[in-house]
This record gives structure tokens, C-alpha cells and sequence, in this order.
């Protein structure tokens, strides 16, 4: 017992001291002091608040193949990082996606620039595409900063104390915070109030100074200039209709003291909320509207209103736009709904009033809403929609169209939901067919010269490599890549202004996340392991009656989905070729690093006519020519001319030491795609070797370990070590194993 009540005492103090340390309950003096302190912080709108908020979280510059794009870490969630695990209500952060993320970004400027929100932000793309996460990101940014001092939040109350404590006065029972200060009944505790009443619309406390010395007192105290602008909702916004009648009664009264008027205010941070709606809400579709009032001095526990006030007609408002306000409201799947309920947004969204019957309701919110790409052709046909058009910021949300990201997606889940080992490559495999899936054709007649027939013979798998990537085909000539590669950003925005843009067919993460976890419950794998993955993913091809884009007609290889499964298969085997025969040690990287390094400095003596040392012999010797045509045979595409690859060999060189002037060149960082065809090469004249070894592993992992020598069971171990620094487990090497044996190792 002694124990506990230690315990509850102290959590008593600490609660306690938070909950002065966040000034979470101020008179009006008290809350003005704050303001004077930090003005900027207590002078912003819904807009100015969650930009505030994008910028207080930061941004990095993320490099990808076509080139480097801003990120908003607010999307990672890092605030739901809890020893390094993401932790929050079922949230998870935003892969990819940086296009989107910048576009709400220069929304949002541009509303602080105007001083006011004036159009409805809608996100639209295919299902799946991460719409809803992106608002969710936000929402949950927006509840962690509003926690921060930089993201301090006021409301305030009505207070109206106890009667019976001084006979006959409305003004009595007040505290004052010190000498001189004005009289509040802000810190009054319960039993010495009768009531309590909250603004709804949690109106801004500075709405409470009259316009015009309010308008005087944030010029004069912001000083805005290109870093903060005032927003119109701050200069010119009034009290809610209750608020305004309750603040009238009350001066009233007191016959114009406005400071007795400001006693009965209590200042209260709020913090926003998902979860109770407060400043972060979503609406689903439904058949209501989204707001609605009731009389709250028809309430008889509200009979305890001083007489002056029972009189009035007092309206509370409630619903998702009472709620959200002063924050962000999510329209989910808006245009699912009848045109008649939403219509009210038009309106709106461009006067920022939604009118109820007895009053209006003046809203301070970022209005986002989204919708897949059916219901939005179907509303672009709509008479309405030209009225609409000019109040709306359209913002595509395609599917992702990296392989490497879209990995990310199902690894993050995974992590929650499947209770087995996971095999290396499981993800990439469903990651890259989904990919796959998304990719349109090049429309060839938008390029010149050689770029035309380069886009025009350019598969899916190619494609989705220079992506992801920057990984230009290897039966290319190197001026050909350079060309291709120098072109990715153009591929990449190529049909952005296309109704069937690319991304917006094709297989959705909600799918596949099905898959994986269908692909989890497969009896004949004791791991989730790609061959499981593509089994499911071959299953779901044949139900083309389910699935809209596998109706898709094929065109030059692309959209034929049945045939991306053989091809995520087939690039599983090279993955998993790679990682086997590293594991068995067959070959060390040094033999062909160094191949490759008297190659180069055998090319670079050729190009300058000059001779080089023989290490055995001392002569000096010209560049040797057999040696040079042998490796050119092994690392050069057919077509290509040796005189031509050897000079753009070495400009390679060159242009990679200007860049890092200092330290060892590494070859297999320029050269990337020659390694890997010399790694390979050296590799392929082994095979029969690798298959004896794979069969010696299943001989291990089987039943017949015992009738293996020590120096083949040795063997084995060590290649079991090395496969496990890939992820690998005995179970799924042998799958593995298994199936390069059937696909690959083959006599």
C-alpha cells in the first residue's frame, strides 16, 4: 500500500508540473503575456499553422536515379519512434511520394501568401495509392506539434462563478494573479463554479480584443514581412455566434468594462486529436451533413447561467466542421458522395462560411479531401464541376513506381503482421511485379534520333531498372546509356499530363500486402520465401474478373501480367544465383578487380600511344592487344565499337577524378554493369562446380549429412555462414537451393 500511494504521488507531481510547465490554463492577462513573449506563435491561422508544422520537422534531399527531390520528414512519422520501433494508432510512414508532398507544401504557401484558405485541396489517384496515409502522416504531425511550444494552441471558456458566495453580484469569488493585475475567474475550482461554457468553434483568444486595436496590436508586435504574413482569418475574424452574445450580455452588465467582460474568460491550450476529433478529423462518406447546431439554454443544467444570460438563445454547433476547426479536415472518398451533399463546400471553401439556419458558421480549417480516378472523371462530366473547378488544387497521388520504395511498403507491414521468418527477396519479388504492372509503354514519336528507337525497344523490366536504378540495359553501347540515362527524367514525367497517366493502373498495395499475407499461411514453406510470394501472385492473374487492370490489352510486352511473374522470378534467380555463389567462395572479387584494373590501365595506355613496363620481363611493351579484346568480349555490348568503349572508358575515368579528387578509384562504383557481366562471366564457367556444391548443401540438410567427408561437410557450413549474412536460414537455403537446382543448375 505504502508502495502504490509513493507511486500515485509521484505520477500526482508529475502531471502537476506538466500541467503548469504547458500553461495549460491561463486568465486572459496571462494568456496575453504569452502572446507578447512569442507573437508569431499565437498570430496564425489553420494554413500559416500546418505549414509552421511541415517546416518545424524538416526536410532532406533524397537522391534518386532521376536526379534529387526535397522529402518532409513529418512523413516519416519519427515522432511515433519508440526505441527505434514505429510505434502510433496504426500508423505507418509515407514511402516515396515526394511530388505529393511538396505539391501540399506549395498549397499551403500559397494560402499563407493569400492570407486565407480559398480552395479545397483534392488528392486523387488510383485506391491504394497512399491518399489517405499522407493525410493521416499529417494529422498525426499536426497532434505531436501542437505539443511542442512552437505549436502552442489556445481556446478559450466562459466562466461563471458560484452565486451563493457573494449574494446579488454577478463579479465575485475572483482571484487576482498580483498586484495591479485585472480580476479573473479563470483558476476558480469546481465547487466554486455554476458554469462552464465552451466555444465549440474553438475561436482564437485574440478575437476577443476589439478588430480594430487587434488589427493595430499584430502589426505592431509580428512585423510581417516575407517570413510571416497575417492571415485575414486573424485580422478580420469575429467570435462565434454564441460567443458574440455572450460577450454583448456580459458588457452589457458591466455597463462597457470590458476587463470585468474579460474575468469570466479562461484561456485553455488544446492539443489536436485524431482520436476525439479535435482539430484533426476525417468524414467518410455518409448521408448527412457535416454540421448542425442544438439550443443549449433549453438544457436545464445550464439553469446555473447567471439571469442576465438565461434569457438568451444560446446554439452550440457540433459535427466535423465544428470539430476540425482551427485545424485539417479530411474529406475521405469525397466524390462517393450524392453531388447535393457536398455542394455546400463551394461556397464554402471560397468564403470559408458554411451557413446554418439560425447563424454562420466562420471556419478557420485546411479543407483536404480525396477520391479515386473513376469518381473524378465521372464528376469532371458533371455540369457542377466547372463551378467547382476553380476551387479545388488538384493533386495526383499515382502508385509507386520504384521498385526499392515499394519494397519498403510491404517490409514495414510485415514487421506487425507475419509471425515466420521472412526470406531475402520475398518483398521484391511482389514489389517488383507490382511495379511491373504500373509502367506504360514510351510513347516513342515524343523523342528524337536514336532516344526514338531506344523508348520504342525498351521493355518493362528495363524500364522499371532505370527507375529504380538508373540502370540503363546492358545490350546498350555505353553512348547509348548515357543517352538513355540523361533522358530518365523525361521517361519519368512523360505522361503527366495524360488522363491514363502512368501509376494509375495497375496493382494496388492492398493487393499485394494480400498476397504476402495469403503467401505467409503457405503450408509447403516454413518461411515466407519468394517462391510462396509468386505462387500467390500467379493465382491472383487468373482471377481476371476481380481485378480491373488485368483486363489491360498488351502492348509490346507491357501489361502482359502473367508474364511480369516469370519475369520477377527470373530476376529472383539472378539475386539468388548471385547470393549462392558468393556464399561457396568459388571465386574471389580480388581475381576479377584485378582483371579489370589491368584492363584499365592497359586502355589508358593505348589511348595516350604510350608503352607499358613488363612486370616479368622489365621490357617496355606496347598496350597488349589480345588481353584488352578478351575482356572486351566479356564486358562490352556486341554492337558496340571497341575504339568507341575504350575512349569512353577512360572519360569515365577521368570525369569520376574531377568529382572525387582524392582517395582510390573503384572501378566497380563507375562501372557497375561491367562488373556484373565479368562477375557473371566468371561465375557461368563454373556452373557444373556450383551444382555439385548446392547438392552437397541439400545432402547437409537432409538425411544424408552422415555420408559426407568433413571437408565436404566443412564446405557446406561455410556456405550456410555465408548465405546467413544474406538473411538466410537453413530452411529457406534450402528452398533456394532447391529451386536453382531446377531452374538454373541444370546439366
Amino acid at each position: 500500500m505504502v508502495d502504490s500511494l509513493r507511486y500515485l504521488k509521484t505520477v500526482g507531481d508529475q502531471v502537476r508540473r506538466s500541467f503548469v510547465a504547458n500553461k495549460t490554463i491561463l486568465a486572459f492577462q496571462e494568456y496575453m503575456e504569452a502572446f507578447f513573449e512569442a507573437p508569431r506563435v499565437h498570430a496564425r491561422d489553420a494554413a500559416q499553422y500546418i505549414r509552421d508544422c511541415f517546416d518545424y520537422y524538416g526536410t532532406e534531399t533524397v537522391q534518386r536515379a532521376s536526379g534529387s527531390v526535397r522529402r518532409f520528414k513529418l512523413f516519416d512519422r519519427p515522432f511515433d519512434l519508440v526505441a527505434g520501433v514505429q510505434e502510433g494508432e496504426g500508423g505507418s510512414p509515407v514511402i516515396g511520394q515526394e511530388d505529393v508532398q511538396n505539391a501540399i507544401y506549395r498549397i499551403l504557401h500559397s494560402f499563407v501568401r493569400a492570407g486565407r484558405v480559398h480552395k479545397l485541396i483534392l488528392l486523387h489517384g488510383p485506391n491504394g495509392s497512399a491518399k489517405s496515409s499522407l493525410v493521416a502522416a499529417l494529422q498525426r504531425a499536426l497532434e505531436d506539434y501542437s505539443r511542442k511550444d512552437e505549436g502552442a494552441l489556445y481556446r478559450f471558456n466562459w466562466i461563471f462563478p458560484n452565486e451563493r458566495l457573494v449574494k446579488g453580484s454577478i463579479g465575485f469569488g475572483e482571484t487576482k494573479l498580483g498586484t495591479g493585475a485585472v480580476e479573473t475567474y479563470s483558476h476558480l475550482e469546481g465547487e466554486q463554479i455554476d458554469a462552464r461554457l465552451a466555444c465549440e468553434m474553438k475561436d482564437h483568444p485574440l478575437f476577443l480584443i476589439p478588430r480594430g486595436e487587434r488589427q493595430r496590436l499584430l502589426a505592431d508586435r509580428t512585423k510581417p514581412g516575407a517570413d510571416f504574413q497575417l492571415a485575414a482569418g486573424v485580422l478580420e475574424g469575429e467570435l462565434c455566434h454564441k460567443c458574440r452574445q455572450l460577450y454583448a450580455s456580459l458588457l452589457q452588465s458591466y455597463n462597457g468594462d470590458v476587463l470585468k467582460v474579460l474575468r469570466h474568460v479562461q484561456v485553455e491550450r488544446f492539443y489536436m486529436s485524431r482520436r476525439y476529433m479535435i482539430g484533426a478529423v476525417t468524414v467518410e462518406p455518409q448521408m448527412s451533413v457535416d454540421a448542425d447546431y442544438r439550443q443549449v439554454t433549453a438544457d436545464k443544467s445550464h439553469g446555473a447561467l447567471p439571469g442576465t444570460l438565461q434569457n438568451l438563445s444560446l446554439y452550440e454547433p457540433f459535427g466535423p466542421l465544428v470539430s476540425g476547426n482551427r485545424g485539417v479536415i479530411e474529406f475521405s472518398d469525397l466524390l462517393k458522395r450524392p453531388l447535393e451533399h457536398y455542394k455546400y463546400l463551394l461556397g464554402t471553401v471560397e468564403t470559408g462560411i458554411a451557413r446554418m439556419n439560425h447563424f454562420l458558421l466562420h471556419l478557420d480549417s485546411v479543407l483536404i479531401a480525396s477520391t479515386n480516378e473513376k469518381h473524378l472523371s465521372a464528376f469532371k462530366e458533371m455540369g457542377d464541376f466547372a463551378s467547382f473547378k476553380g476551387r479545388i488544387e488538384l493533386v495526383r497521388v499515382p502508385y509507386l513506381r520504384r521498385i526499392g520504395e515499394e519494397e519498403r511498403v510491404y517490409e514495414f507491414k510485415l514487421k506487425e503482421s507475419v509471425g515466420k521468418h521472412v526470406a531475402p527477396h520475398a518483398t521484391w519479388v511482389a514489389a517488383a511485379w507490382a511495379v511491373l504492372t504500373r509502367l506504360k509503354k514510351p510513347v516513342s514519336d515524343r523523342y528524337k534520333g536514336d532516344l526514338r528507337k531506344l523508348a520504342d525497344h525498351l521493355t518493362p523490366l528495363e524500364k522499371a531498372r532505370l527507375y529504380d536504378e538508373g540502370r540503363a540495359p546492358d545490350r546498350l553501347s555505353s553512348q547509348q546509356a548515357r543517352e538513355l540515362k540523361k533522358q530518365l527524367q523525361e521517361f519519368w514525367r512523360e505522361s503527366d499530363s495524360y488522363p491514363n497517366y502512368e501509376g494509375r493502373t495497375g496493382a494496388s498495395a492492398r493487393e499485394l500486402k494480400t498476397a504476402i499475407g495469403n503467401a505467409a499461411q503457405n503450408p509447403a514453406y516454413k518461411c515466407l520465401t519468394p517462391q510462396a510470394v509468386l505462387e500467390e501472385l500467379e493465382a491472383l492473374t487468373r482471377d481476371k474478373s476481380v481485378y480491373e487492370f488485368l483486363q489491360q490489352e498488351v502492348v509490346d510486352g507491357y501489361h502482359d501480367h502473367e508474364e511480369f511473374v516469370r519475369v520477377a522470378e527470373g530476376e529472383y534467380l539472378d539475386l539468388l544465383d548471385e547470393e549462392v555463389r558468393q556464399a561457396m567462395g568459388l571465386v574471389s572479387e580480388k581475381q576479377y578487380r584485378t582483371m579489370f584494373e589491368r584492363y584499365v590501365l592497359h586502355v589508358l595506355a593505348w589511348t595516350r600511344g604510350e608503352r607499358l613496363r613488363n612486370p616479368h620481363t622489365g621490357e617496355m611493351e606496347r598496350p597488349d592487344e589480345e588481353m584488352m579484346a578478351q575482356t572486351e568480349s566479356i564486358v562490352m555490348a556486341g554492337s558496340e565499337d571497341r575504339r568507341e568503349f575504350r575512349r569512353g572508358l577512360i572519360a569515365a575515368v577521368g570525369a569520376h577524378r574531377l568529382e572525387h579528387p582524392e582517395g582510390e578509384i573503384d572501378y566497380s562504383q563507375i562501372f557497375p554493369d561491367l562488373f556484373r557481366r565479368l562477375r557473371d562471366h566468371f561465375f557461368d564457367e563454373r556452373k557444373r562446380t556450383l551444382r555439385k556444391n548446392a547438392e552437397r548443401v541439400l545432402r547437409y540438410l537432409g538425411d544424408e549429412r552422415g555420408q559426407l567427408a568433413a571437408r565436404e561437410q566443412s564446405q557446406v557450413q561455410e556456405t550456410l555462414r555465408g548465405l546467413e549474412k544474406y538473411g538466410y536460414c537453413e530452411n529457406c537455403a534450402k528452398d533456394g537451393i532447391i529451386l536453382l537446382l531446377a531452374k538454373r543448375y541444370t546439366d
